[in-house]
Parts: C-alpha cells; structure tokens; sequence
C-alpha cells in the first residue's frame, strides 16, 4: 500500500467519525436511544476515560490521559511510515493506518470538543461554540453510539461458576467508528499475524538484489 492510499484511508475513516460523532451531538438528547433493529441502536453516551468507560482517577487523570495519547500517535504514524518506506506487507500498513486514524479521531474529542460545545443533558442539545461551553482544552469527553446488544437479559444458568444466576447482555459495549477502525487495526495484526509480519515477495526480491549489488 502506498503512502496516498494510507493517507486517504486515515482522512476517510476521520471524516466519518467525526461526522458520526458531531450528528450525534447536536441531534440527539443525552443517553437518548434510537433503535434500528432489536439487536442494533444508536445510543448517545460520552466516555470520560479509556476504553470501556475506566477513568484514571484524580484531578489530572483526564489530562494525563490525553496527553498521553498525543505523545504515542507521532510513534504510530512513525510506524506507519516507515513500514511503507520498507514495503512492508499490505496488512500492516493497513491494521497501522487503522490504528492511527482511530487514535487520532479519539484524541480531537479530548482536545477540542470541551470548548466545542456546551454540555448535552437529557434535555438540552449541545451547540456548536457556545458562550458557556461545558469543560476547557485536552478535558473533553469522547462521543459513542453504537450499540450491539446481540444477546439481551441473559439469564445465565445457576451452574455457570462465579455467573451462574445473573443477567448479563452481549455485547454491552457502546462505541464510535474510530473504536471499531482501532479493533480492527488490532484484529488485523492478530488474526493475520504471519502475513503482516512477512515481506511480500517483490519486497523480499528488492532486498536480495540490494544485497548483492
């Protein structure tokens, strides 16, 4: 893959997200639910912290945090480019432009959107650069939608160790389009793990030739 084509895959993956996310916002009531189908809705929540709602606790866990997160995106887009300089396999470069454009798109929610907007609440619709705007640079909070609740109210038998008798839904997680490019950045450099980490043959061959010249 080559360096235009990562760059479009990031910009594109970008616009979508922050299109999603920005909708969201300014059209729907906080923790309103839309269902589309019994097993996919749309459910406007904002995530404090990591993944899967963890907060760092603290006055300055929030801005420990994205700050964090913008020290480690210059090294993924090193990784990036570097891989394509080397013609690493089309798998990596893609899990890695995945990854980056995911990071990237989290990071302008924790950088931009707490002066962005004001606060959304059950009923008030945030607005766009508002006078009272709801938190200051590198606080705001990070937009999630997506709703798969595949399996609902389960309950689980009484024999299951340590489960057994509670009510559980999968998959209960909510989430956004730079969540999922980031999981399947992940799942691309797991699940193909040989292949991305393997030179293709015309990388293989160029560096064959270059050693015997």
């Amino acid at each position: 893959m080559k360096l235009r084509h990562s760059v479009l895959l990031i910009l594109l993956i970008l616009v979508v997200d922050q299109f999603s996310k920005v909708f969201v916002k300014t059209n729907f009531y906080y923790q309103e639910e839309v269902r589309i189908f019994d097993w996919f809705r749309l459910v406007f929540i904002e995530n404090e912290g990591m993944a899967w709602g963890t907060v760092i606790p603290g006055e300055y866990g929030k801005l420990f945090l994205t700050i964090f997160r913008i020290l480690v995106v210059p090294f993924i887009g090193y990784w990036l480019w570097d891989s394509i300089i080397r013609e690493k396999s089309n798998f990596l470069i893609t899990a890695i432009a995945l990854i980056f454009a995911g990071a990237v798109g989290n990071i302008i929610d924790s950088v931009l959107y707490g002066v962005m907007f004001d606060d959304s609440t059950r009923t008030h619709l945030a607005t766009f650069f508002p006078e009272d705007h709801y938190s200051t640079w590198l606080h705001g909070r990070v937009v999630d939608m997506f709703y798969f609740p595949i399996i609902e109210d389960y309950l689980v038998p009484t024999w299951v160790p340590f489960m057994g008798g509670k009510t559980v839904t999968f998959f209960n997680a909510i989430f956004n389009v730079a969540d999922v490019a980031i999981s399947t950045g992940v799942g691309i450099l797991i699940v193909f793990n040989k292949r991305a980490f393997t030179l293709p043959p015309q990388s293989i061959s160029r560096v064959f030739h270059n050693k015997l010249d």
